[in-house]
């Protein structure tokens, strides 16, 4: 998927299912994490069943999530990762500053 420096996607959403495709809790908050922060930004709701995803700089990175399925004392990681997201530099929208240098005899 590629990207702009100047794109977010701002409703990131997991959900977990059992083996028959049923909705299935997990025990804890979900984790979220960038492979390369230096790339993009996650920045996860306070239950971590969504996230904020925002471009850096440009670069490639994927984002992962990841979870308890065992709802008892022991752990059963279930991790989900994205497709690769690749960020490139946004379009330049408008001149910033035109500047003339000192005129000279031709």
């Amino acid at each position: 998927m590629n990207i702009t420096t100047d794109q977010q996607f701002p409703n990131v959403t997991v959900a977990f299912a059992d083996s028959q495709g049923r909705p299935a809790p997990v025990d804890g908050v979900p984790v979220w994490a960038s492979s390369d922060s230096t790339v993009i930004s996650v920045a996860p709701s306070p239950d971590g069943m969504s996230a904020i995803v925002a471009s850096v700089a440009p670069g490639t990175a994927r984002v992962t999530v990841s979870a308890d399925a065992d709802l008892g004392a022991g752990v059963v990681p279930i991790i989900g990762v994205s497709e690769d997201i690749v960020v490139t530099n946004g379009n330049i929208a408008t001149v910033v500053a035109l500047v003339l240098g000192t005129p000279v005899a031709k």
